[in-house]
């Protein structure tokens, strides 16, 4: 997309395609963007990410889960999937041992919480069983049972597209009923052959479905179904919820999950979701409005604005207290300032940003807009200086942080107002998707 310096007058002042995920920080629908989602369980939960594979269906040298796109290995947005639902405890990576060096650096460089890498074993199976026990104690004898989990979440490395309001409604089934899985649709029809390589039957697909990712388990049930199993399990098995209902006689609770838990497998696999995550982060902000009423007045028309162009934006007053974790959340930030000529506002949440770390993981754009609602614009004053948000622009663009700035001055005129608004929105948009280099630092008038 080619920009232009962008002055605005108001006069008066397929189902076999990867599904796309949506936006990262999930809410329900039909809830509005003032009240998020909030999910809490009041038992601990953890999570075992087994990533010990090779990646042969990849045909690339590197495993799949350490494959990087924008800067970052597959397995650290798989991580950072978890990491930002609270009520999760802890993270056990299980990775080959020839890799631990490798994942303890990912865990480092990107600062992932609540994460610890541990050795896996010859197969799927042993090294899911490795980080079970990881979670119990480090070894065969177990933790006191305050220390370990109720419910332990299973879930591939390499499916980084899981919700948290999925997670949740496993979490709570495993708990009630002691195992709790992911299913799909099948999509094909399944069918045997014969050793000649010919047809012996089909399956009717309407009674089957796919067993996917996430799977969890009461920790109990899953540590006892390991114990019980046999070497042939450990060795050829691929199924848990299979071991649970063998071995200790739990029915799993069965849930058709989002088409959003799709696995990276084949190499065509990571541009897709390359693709999908570059989209992503493109369609979110978080507006701070100060606690300015006409702030406020002003988010809430580009709320509607931008949901015209496949946008959400969340609106808060600030980032302090329970507004503190829209900091860690996957989001670009608008931070309107009210008959403010001064850039303290913007300085701050910059700090915030960098104490938080979030622009470690990818480019995060802050776009200031300055809405003046006096009788004269405030350019014609001289108030603002272009040379001071470039200033801050190049410091924060050495943090990966991408600063822009729009100036608006609120027109009395109804109609004139809604098109600058619209207008706005259009401008914040492309910013925000296109991420444009030649554009940080500039101070765009409305």
């Amino acid at each position: 997309m080619e920009y232009k310096q962008i002055i605005m007058q108001s006069d008066d002042c397929d189902p076999d395609r990867p599904a796309h995920p949506g936006i990262f920080p999930a809410h329900e629908a039909g809830k509005s963007d003032h009240e998020p989602l909030e999910l809490s369980v009041d038992f601990p939960v953890s999570v075992v990410l087994p990533a010990g594979g090779t990646g042969e269906r990849t045909g690339l040298q590197t495993p799949k889960q350490f494959c990087s796109f924008l800067g970052r290995p597959l397995i650290s947005y798989t991580v950072q999937a978890f990491e930002r639902v609270s009520w999760i405890q802890n993270i056990v990576v299980v990775v080959a041992k020839e890799n631990m060096a490798l994942m303890t650096d990912i865990i480092q460089r990107f600062q992932h919480r609540k994460v610890r890498a541990v050795a896996g074993g010859s197969t799927r199976h042993r090294s899911i069983y490795n980080g079970v026990l990881a979670l119990g104690g480090d070894g065969e004898e177990e933790s006191p049972a305050a220390d370990r989990p109720k419910v332990v979440i299973i879930h591939d490395a390499v499916r980084p597209f899981v919700e948290e309001d999925f997670l949740y409604k496993i979490a709570m089934a495993a708990k009630e009923q002691g195992a709790a899985g992911a299913i799909r649709p099948l999509v094909s029809t399944v069918i045997a052959t014969t050793a000649e390589g010919y047809l012996d039957h089909s399956l009717e697909r309407a009674k089957y479905r796919a067993s996917e990712m996430p799977q969890g388990f009461t920790y109990d049930v899953i540590r006892q179904a390991y114990q019980r199993c046999t070497e042939s399990d450990f060795e050829f098995g691929t199924e848990c919820l299979h071991l649970a209902l063998q071995y200790c006689g739990t029915n799993a609770k069965l849930i058709q999950g989002p088409p959003t838990l799709w696995k990276v497998t084949y190499k065509r696999d990571l541009a897709a979701a390359e693709s999908i995550i570059k989209d992503t982060l493109s369609r979110s902000a978080c507006v701070i409005t100060g606690g300015s009423a006409q702030a406020v007045t002003l988010a809430d028309a580009l709320q509607k604005a931008v949901g015209a162009l496949d946008m959400e934006l969340e609106v808060v007053p600030d980032l302090m207290g329970g507004n503190a974790g829209s900091l860690l959340k996957e989001w670009n930030f608008i931070q309107v300032s009210v008959n403010r000529s001064s850039l303290s506002e913007v300085e701050a949440l910059l700090r915030d940003l960098d104490a938080a770390n979030r622009a470690l993981l990818h480019p995060v754009v802050v776009i200031w807009v300055h809405l003046s609602c006096s009788d004269e614009l405030s350019i014609s004053g001289g108030a603002v200086q272009p040379a001071a948000i470039m200033e801050l622009a190049s410091a924060a663009k050495i943090k990966n942080i991408l600063l822009y700035g729009i100036q608006l001055h609120q027109s009395k005129d109804t109609e004139r107002w809604e098109r600058s608004v619209l207008k706005v929105a259009e401008i914040t948009s492309a910013l925000i998707r296109e991420r444009s280099p030649a554009l940080v630092g500039q101070l765009l008038q409305a």
